[in-house]
């Protein structure tokens, strides 16, 4: 009788990405930087009020979020290619089918 050996699980967490909590660990170092930014310019520089500085820090930690996460967000959106049955011929864009030269017809002579 053969045995199947199955692994077992030692460390659930080896292979996944890590985390600070709910967050992904890369994004901590960009999204301090954001809001280091958005409170410099918001509250600093624009006078404006918590609120107003909350809700830009978020905006920027969430585009960071979208644009820089591991997974392809954007590529859901590429839209699937339409098959259809075509009868032309194909010409290569890198080598361009060249003209045939033309043959000259022999005239038969007329007795």
């Amino acid at each position: 009788m053969i045995r199947v050996r199955e692994f077992r699980t030692v460390n659930r967490v080896l292979g996944d990405q890590p985390r600070l909590g709910p967050f992904p660990a890369d994004q901590i170092v960009p999204w301090s930087a954001i809001a280091l930014i958005s409170y410099m310019v918001v509250k600093g520089f624009m006078q404006a009020s918590w609120l107003a500085t909350g809700i830009v820090t978020a905006w920027g930690w969430a585009t960071w979020w979208t644009v820089s996460s591991n997974k392809a967000f954007f590529g859901k959106f590429v839209g699937t290619p339409r098959i259809t049955r075509g009868y032309k011929p194909f010409v290569s864009l890198v080598n361009p089918l060249q003209p045939q030269p033309k043959k000259k017809r022999q005239l038969k002579k007329r007795r």
